[in-house]
């Protein structure tokens, strides 16, 4: 069995990305990873060289920046990293440059390949995901965050990235995955408050209009994390390759200054969610192997 891991990145210094930490927590489990690097105002493709690591191969992009609708660029820069990966490979480890696997998960995501690997209807694998807000010590806790998404698929080139590269189709349709009991750990909210509000700003615009933008965005140099509805203590551990990053935490978040920002509806269906597991009418950008 043979596995290649890819992910896109671009401007990962100045928007603050972990994807050093982010591409070596899933090393252990490539054979070869592709990083494509899209042409950046920073180091960024310096930054990934520096992780000196014999399996990680660079390809550099153009992003199209005249796309603006539903974020495709990115789907079309993951395309670009997962049609490089080797012809051989049976799997595709793609992860996103701000989010990071625990070191305690690899066993079982190995293993999960291994047990699916001669069953070619199982598509790809689907974890769980733990998604941080403002700083390494809270996670969001609502409907708002997916729960849920695919991050191994088969090195099949029908396969392609979906909308805005948060998931998979084949030939249009939902794959089909098998569930794995592991998580994904996002922290693309955990930035300092001036590189949050640029990287808001720069990303508009692969969704919206100058003039919605214009219209909506804050003009703040600093991000105001209050505007978040339901918070969680996090009080388990991130993965070692974390460390530093979280070491070096030099801003301020307080969570009571967050704003409950949710309707009596929502606060119903988030203690339902709580209480049974059940998440109400939950989209799923794939199907579950039975």
């Amino acid at each position: 069995m043979k596995v290649s891991g890819f992910t896109f990145v671009r401007n990962a210094i100045k928007f603050d990305y972990p994807v050093v930490e982010s591409i070596r927590s899933v090393l252990p489990l490539c054979d070869e990873f592709i990083v494509a690097v899209g042409n950046s105002e920073d180091e960024t493709r310096n930054l990934v060289r520096s992780i000196g690591d014999p399996k990680i191969k660079i390809i550099d992009t153009i992003w199209d920046d005249t796309l603006r609708e539903g974020g495709q660029v990115l789907a079309l820069e993951t395309d670009k990293a997962f049609d490089a990966i080797a012809n051989d490979s049976t799997w595709a480890f793609y992860i996103q440059a701000d989010e990071v696997v625990h070191e305690k998960y690899l066993p079982e995501i190995k293993a999960a390949m291994k047990k699916w690997e001669y069953e070619p209807k199982v598509e790809g694998l689907v974890f769980n995901y733990t998604h941080f807000w403002g700083s390494y010590q809270y996670t969001g806790d609502s409907r708002q965050w997916y729960r849920r998404e695919v991050r191994v698929i088969r090195n099949d080139k029908q396969i392609r990235s979906y909308l805005d590269a948060q998931g998979f189709r084949k030939n249009g349709k939902k794959l089909l995955v098998a569930p794995v009991d592991v998580c994904i750990y996002h922290y693309g909210w955990v930035k300092p408050p001036q590189a949050q509000q640029a990287k808001q700003q720069t990303f508009h615009r692969y969704w919206h209009t100058d003039k919605w933008i214009e219209k909506t965005t804050s003009k703040s140099e600093v991000y105001d994390y209050s505007g978040i509805d339901f918070l969680s203590h996090f009080t388990s551990t991130h993965p070692r390759v974390m460390v530093e990053r979280i070491t070096n935490q030099h801003w301020e978040f307080n969570p009571r200054q967050s704003k409950s920002r949710h309707s009596f509806i929502s606060a119903i269906l988030h203690c339902i969610e709580k209480k049974t597991g059940w998440r109400i009418g939950e989209y799923r950008n794939y199907r579950i192997w039975r």
